[in-house]
């Protein structure tokens, strides 16, 4: 009795300890990176006031960092880019047909950090929408998809049995340009999730934090990661690994560096030494049911605006330049098409991507009612559709909030986060099926 005893104890330990293995197995993580980095002589994105003036050469390297999450065959990859948007819609289409041919990813979130100091990445290869005038911006827009697939094959060979942690803090560095109705709205989470190997060593720091890179001086014509790139390289410098820098909802976020240091370094580093303490606190566990799910839904929206009407098109060409304003207009002439990615990690930490500058209340109410452990919001993800301001910062108006910036019909944000939080409750189990289908 006391042998069959003892065996009992012995199986349940070691079938306990197969479990957690074989949770430790199921949950994987690898990371990734690339240079991106233009060569000069490339039309700069961000500011219509610079036209077409051409790029100088680089401050510093803009870079493509990547986090491919698995468990089992599900897996997905997560970029952060120093670049002002998202991929292209043709961009993303080779994108995912090799990154699914030959890692069997499924499931792509690729953001821009909106720094202001890098390239334009629209122009095509037609005469009068780049080619001839702007051949190495053609040349570069081509090469960039297949940078980026480097960058996520890369993360997906590193794969290995991985922990995860998250931690978020309320910091007071940034501030809402847009409103004048107080309080002021603002999203001041700053958001860290730590994947460790078995052994304990950090995989991978991902950063989610809303505030527009535009510190660097506006006249200067060099690339420039902005404040992103002198946070990653410090978090870097402080855990020996690669650290992936997520945009958030910052459509009408700035920065604010109150008291403390000026300048992109100075309040990148500043970020920094939060994101490390967090980093530092986190509580990095073996995930109890390892999952990946995702959910891409397509939208079609109006626009505020006719890019159809030749004489709203002048007026955007003397604004930019014709080159860039013809893609545009081909691109939304006929109405704006949106992307929303809806990724639930481990039914605990969703994540959302949004394609364009959506402003922070929507990120805020999305946290609000997911009911998740977690939720991180990405902006400028996976394209780039304009700004989406909320239904009440279309009515105060303002930059980021009139139709000459944000082109998507009234509501289209709102419509996105509805189904963002659907997305979420169907994929953590509490609807039998999508309620709108």
């Amino acid at each position: 009795m006391i042998n069959l005893v003892r065996f009992v104890y012995l199986s349940a330990t070691v079938l306990g300890l197969l479990i957690a293995g074989a949770g430790a197995a199921d949950f994987r993580v690898g990371a990734g990176e690339k240079d991106i980095t233009p060569p000069a002589g490339m039309p700069m994105w961000g500011y219509g006031a610079r036209h077409a003036e051409l790029s100088e050469g680089a401050l510093d390297p803009l870079m493509a960092k990547a986090v491919v999450i698995a468990s089992g065959a599900d897996k997905v990859a997560l970029v952060g880019i120093d670049l002002g948007r998202g991929p292209t819609d043709q961009m993303m289409k080779i994108i995912r047909k090799e990154i699914a041919e030959k890692a069997g990813i499924h499931n792509v979130l690729i953001t821009g950090s909106h720094t202001h100091h890098g390239p334009v990445i629209e122009l095509t290869d037609e005469r009068g929408f780049g080619k001839g005038r702007f051949d190495v911006a053609v040349a570069y827009a081509e090469r960039l998809p297949h940078l980026l697939i480097e960058a996520i094959l890369s993360a997906d060979k590193d794969l290995k049995p991985a922990k995860i942690g998250v931690a978020t803090e309320a910091v007071n560095l940034n501030r809402n340009r847009q409103s004048k109705r107080e309080p002021k709205a603002t999203d001041p989470n700053l958001s860290v999730v730590r994947f460790d190997d078995e052994a304990g060593k950090p995989i991978a720091i991902l950063v989610n934090f809303a505030a527009h890179p535009v510190m660097t001086d506006g006249k200067i014509l060099k690339y420039s990661a902005d404040y992103p790139g002198f946070l990653k390289n410090k978090v870097e410098a402080e855990f020996s690994t690669k650290c992936v820098f997520m945009q958030g909802a910052s459509g009408d976020m700035s920065t604010n560096v109150g008291d403390g240091p000026k300048g992109p370094q100075g309040f990148g580093e500043t970020l920094a030494d939060h994101v490390i303490a967090l980093a530092k606190s986190v509580k990095v566990e073996v995930p109890e049911h390892p999952s990946v799910k995702g959910i891409v839904d397509k939208f079609e929206f109006k626009t505020r605006i006719d890019l159809s009407d030749p004489k709203v098109v002048i007026l955007f060409q003397i604004a930019f330049f014709p080159e860039i304003i013809r893609n545009y207009a081909k691109e939304f002439g006929k109405g704006l098409n949106s992307e929303l990615n809806t990724i639930l990690i481990n039914g605990e930490i969703a994540i959302v991507g949004g394609a364009g500058e959506f402003f922070c209340n929507h990120a805020n109410r999305l946290k609000a009612r997911s009911y998740v452990k977690e939720t991180l919001f990405f902006g400028y993800c996976n394209g780039h559709g304009m700004y989406f301001p909320t239904i009440e910062a279309a009515s105060e108006g303002g930059y980021g909030a009139d139709p000459g910036v944000s082109f998507a019909e009234l509501g289209a944000g709102e419509r996105i986060m509805d189904k963002a939080l659907l997305n979420i409750y169907l994929m953590s189990g509490k609807f039998a099926k999508d309620p709108r289908k």
